[in-house]
This record gives C-alpha cells, structure tokens and sequence, in this order.
C-alpha cells in the first residue's frame, strides 16, 4: 500500500522511487515488453472497448499501444503514469491503471483503469483503484482527482463509487463514435477527502 505523507499542498510531486506499489493482493508495476501477450487480450476484446470509444487495435496498431505504455513520462501537464496491475499470487497481468496530470496549477489529476473481464467481480479494479489514490493523493499531492465514465459501463461506474468518489456531473450525449451518441459521467474526490490508509479505521 502506498504511504501517505501527509504533506501540505503545494507543488506536485512527481518522484515515483516508490513504485512498485504493493497491496494486499496485487502489485502496480511499470508495463515490460514480456506484458505484450497478455496487454493483448483484454485490448483486443469488444465489451472492454465498447466504452473507449475507440477502434480496437489489430496487428502493428496493437504493438505500437503497447509501446507507447513501456516508456511513460510522468513530468509535464498531459503525462501518463501507466501500471499494469499484477497479481502477487501467480504475476497474472489482470489490467492497467493510470494517472494523469491534468493541471500543474491546479493539482488536478485524472485517474483510469481498464481491466481483463476474466478477472471481473473479484474487487481487484477496487483495490488497484485504492492504490492509486493513495499515491496520487499522499505521495504526489493532487489536490483533486477524477475520473470520467460512460455510464452504461456498471462495473467502472461501482469501482469509484465503493471508494467514495463524488458524482459531479453527466453531461448528456457530450461524445460520438462511429455514429453513436454518448453520455459521460464525472466522479471526483479532494485530497481532504481521502481517507487516510493508515488512520484507525481506514
């Protein structure tokens, strides 16, 4: 489990010394090319990019997604901290979850997660979920979170709401593709918000 620092707010920051990260069940790791296989398999199926909203990659289009996840820069406003989501029983690779920079100014970041559905309803998108939290909200010091869902995709829509994420807006039919209209979800969370993980009764 990542460890809250507890600091103040001020410049976010951005040394990522402590990963791997490392939870009950799974670990948050950089993606290594031997991931490719199993990147693969959940990029490739239809139900995970039914809410993307884009094309599902194939041939050269799927190794260069891939490669675009080995070498992720973590700096600037824009940047993506991508892991792949491990679990620590067998170094099953069971998804990815990411973080974002989405304003130096203002602490903003934006968290993601996509998962293979062969691992759906054991709560592993929770807890890997929970991960990042903590470290975006203790060690980097966001001061605000969010993420952005359809929300016709039930299962993302439940991760954030077991961790307590504020349902802040629907905007109605904001996004299209290939022909089809629609809605997206916003959920977000301020740093004051976010439970400690080493306080009682966290």
């Amino acid at each position: 489990m990542a460890v809250l620092t507890g600091a103040e707010d001020g410049d976010l920051r951005r040394d990522l010394a402590c990963l791997p990260l490392a939870t009950e069940r799974l670990s948050l790791r950089r993606f290594r090319p031997d991931d490719l296989p199993a990147f693969a398999a959940y990029h490739s199926r239809a139900e995970v990019y039914r809410y993307l909203y884009q094309e599902i990659p194939e041939g050269d289009a799927m190794a260069e997604k891939f490669a675009g996840f080995l070498d992720t820069p973590f700096a600037a406003e824009g940047d993506r901290l991508r892991l792949a989501v491990t679990r620590r029983a067998d170094a099953a690779l069971l998804g990815q979850v990411s973080l974002s920079i989405a304003s130096l100014a203002a602490l903003q970041g934006e968290v993601g997660y996509i998962f293979n559905p062969d691992f759906a309803g054991r709560g592993y998108a929770t807890e890997a979920v929970r991960a990042i939290l903590d470290l975006g909200f203790g060690q980097m010091g966001f001061h605000r979170i969010f993420a952005r869902l359809d929300p016709l995709n039930a299962g993302s829509v439940g991760v954030v709401e077991r961790l307590g994420l504020r349902r802040e807006a629907h905007l109605v039919q904001n996004d299209r593709f290939n022909g089809v209209w629609g809605d997206e979800l916003i959920y977000a969370l301020l740093r004051t918000e976010w439970p400690r993980r080493d306080a009682p009764g966290a």
